[in-house]
């Protein structure tokens, strides 16, 4: 009986655990543009039936639900495991302005029903220099030029009149209308006048729809920073700049049948910058409270105490804790006023705070040690602690309890224990002072003045001689070097598989982080950057052509001109057309180190 009831409770466990393991969650664009089609996707990891949709508002179905099924199966240390999902998708699109909303669905997993989340899509108006019959947003993957609206840096305040030490948020945002835009350079302001608090943003930064003065971009939120001012008046917040990288199609000579179906770009480069503003910043109001240590926000504050009781010459701990939502980072430790009779050593801080776009919050604890003395009963004040609430605009002050303690007296008197430290100390000072200080002797002693001759001896000699045989080698060593150097041509010549090398390391780098334009770019300054250096030919000037014929004058092989080729041209097939370049960096980053190689061997023969 009792192996049954076990067999049912394990059943049980496992069929809960099941359930508490099922996820049921919708997906969709976070905006999107009036009439635009999109997809709206019911996901759940498990064998979902009986589907029910919620509410769709402000969008109209063209299509859907459909289903699609996928299993995956893995054997892990012996154990096969098996999962099952299935993906409810409906094709939409956006029929007004506004705010779409999808309520939450429902799914049945083995007899128990489940609930999605629900949605909310902000629906944004067409570009205004949009033809009315078009439905497409003007914001296009593939820009046939730059326009002085197609790139913006925006940075925004979240308020420009605030008091001294109040927080303002800036964001500092990228919008344009071609989402492979790259950044090339970035720096970020140098708010003077402010105290900076860096807000962690996610790493993997995805591109949203927005529309700013008519026109759609893709937009991306880069920094976002808390500003504190630091003093009251006028403060400016200078404009930051990036530099873009933007692929911009180009029209080349057709050189073979498949140009045709390949569209060509170049990178261009541009500079943006956004506006600056001025934050005016008033001072704080007068009538200080004397425990006003610089908390602006909202705060709340607890202490405690480790002991109330306890023996002369043992440590005692007082805990505060200042929480809540301000500057907490910049609060000064609060006065703590103990009896005379009191060693207090300096406070222990630990500060635990989170900073987000919505403030600092958080605690700081400071902790007190303290060690009475002598024996009594000795009360510890209360800590007042005083800040400026930003909500009422007024100063408001919090208190801690006061404590009451007793101390006994120690064991050993109090009269030994002062005598004891006092006597360890004049030992160890009297060991130190026994060994630097000497014996001075005393008595009449002649004194007088011993002479050394230096003149004519091997130092003497020395100290000249070398020298000079020094500066002689240095000076041969110099003219051979500036010989060297003269003849730039060979000089290039010489160093050209270095520079190469060190390119190369860089590409190696972006192959190993699977970035694919990076890593082809990289290649191509690094082969053409080691051809015009072994051949004494511009870069601006270097041709497949005139490469092949520098080449076949120098002897160098047929088929190590034809293996050079066909990586340039690889390499730029797979920068222009990333989609179609394959997972073969490798094989190209091995053969361009080979072909180095063979070419210094041909080269020197």
């Amino acid at each position: 009986m009792k192996r049954y009831y076990s067999i049912l409770l394990l059943f049980f466990i496992t069929i809960t655990a099941f359930a508490d393991n099922v996820s049921f969650k919708a997906t969709a664009p976070a905006s999107v543009v009036l009439g635009q089609q999109f997809r709206i996707e019911f996901k759940v990891n498990g064998d979902g039936k009986e589907f029910r949709a919620g509410d769709i508002v402000g969008l109209d179905i063209l299509m859907g639900p459909t289903t699609s099924t996928s299993s995956s199966y893995s054997i892990i240390n012996g154990k096969s495991t098996s999962e099952t999902s299935k993906t409810f998708t409906y094709v939409v699109v956006a029929k007004e302005e506004g705010t779409a909303s999808v309520s939450p669905a429902t799914v049945k997993v083995n007899g128990r029903q489940y609930s999605s989340n629900s949605l909310s899509i902000k629906v944004l108006p067409k570009d205004q220099s949009q033809n009315s019959g078009n439905t497409q947003s003007s914001v296009s993957e593939e820009s046939s030029g730059i326009g002085a609206k197609d790139l913006l840096c925006q940075m925004t305040l979240s308020k420009t009149s605030v008091y001294e030490g109040e927080p303002v948020l800036a964001t500092i945002k990228l919008l344009t209308t071609n989402p492979r835009t790259q950044i090339v350079d970035f720096k970020a302001p140098a708010f003077d006048g402010f105290t900076v608090q860096e807000i962690d943003l996610a790493d993997n930064k995805s591109y949203e729809l927005e529309h700013v003065n008519g026109k759609n971009y893709y937009a991306v939120v880069l920094k976002q920073y808390l500003l504190f001012p630091q003093r009251p008046g006028k403060i400016e917040v200078a404009p930051t700049t990036m530099v873009l990288s933007v692929p911009v199609r180009t029209q080349r000579q057709m050189r073979s049948i498949f140009d045709d179906f390949f569209d060509n770009y170049q990178q261009v480069e541009k500079s943006v910058t956004s506006s600056k503003y001025t934050v005016n910043v008033e001072a704080l109001p007068f009538g200080k409270p004397a425990s006003f240590y610089g908390g602006i926000g909202d705060f709340k504050i607890s202490s405690s105490l480790s002991t109330k009781e306890l023996k002369a010459n043992e440590a005692l701990t007082l805990k505060l804790t200042i929480s809540g939502n301000g500057n907490l980072r910049y609060i000064k430790d609060p006065e703590l006023k103990t009896p005379a009779d009191f060693e207090v050593f300096d406070p222990k801080i630990d500060l635990n705070i989170k900073t987000t776009a919505s403030g600092v919050t958080g605690s700081k604890t400071i902790e007190y040690t303290m060690i009475p003395r002598y024996g009594g009963d000795y009360t510890i004040p209360a800590i007042e602690f005083s800040y400026f609430d930003l909500k009422t605009k007024s100063y408001k002050t919090l208190s801690t309890q006061p404590y009451e303690i007793t101390v006994e007296k120690s064991a050993i008197p109090e009269s030994a224990t002062n005598m004891a430290n006092f006597s360890n100390t004049n030992k160890e000072n009297v060991k130190f002072l026994g060994s630097d200080i000497r014996f001075i002797k005393t008595g009449n002693y002649n004194l007088r003045r011993e002479y050394i001759f230096y003149f004519g001896t091997v130092s003497y000699w020395l100290y000249y001689l070398v020298p000079f045989v020094l500066a002689l080698i240095f000076f041969v060593i110099y003219r051979k070097q500036i010989k060297e150097n003269a003849n730039v041509v060979r000089l290039k010549n010489k160093n050209a598989n270095k520079v190469a090398l060190k390119r190369l390391k860089l590409a190696g780098k972006y192959l190993k982080e699977q970035k694919r334009t990076e890593f082809h770019e990289e290649m191509l300054k690094a082969i053409w950057g080691y051809l015009s250096d072994k051949l004494n030919i511009p870069t601006s000037q270097l041709t497949k052509g005139n490469i092949e014929e520098k080449l076949s004058q120098l002897g160098v092989d047929h088929e190590l001109v034809s293996n050079f080729i066909n990586i340039i041209e690889e390499c730029e097939f797979a920068r222009y057309a990333p989609a179609q370049a394959g997972d073969s960096m490798d094989k190209t980053y091995n053969d361009t180190i080979a072909a180095i190689g063979k070419m210094e061997n041909a080269i020197k023969k």
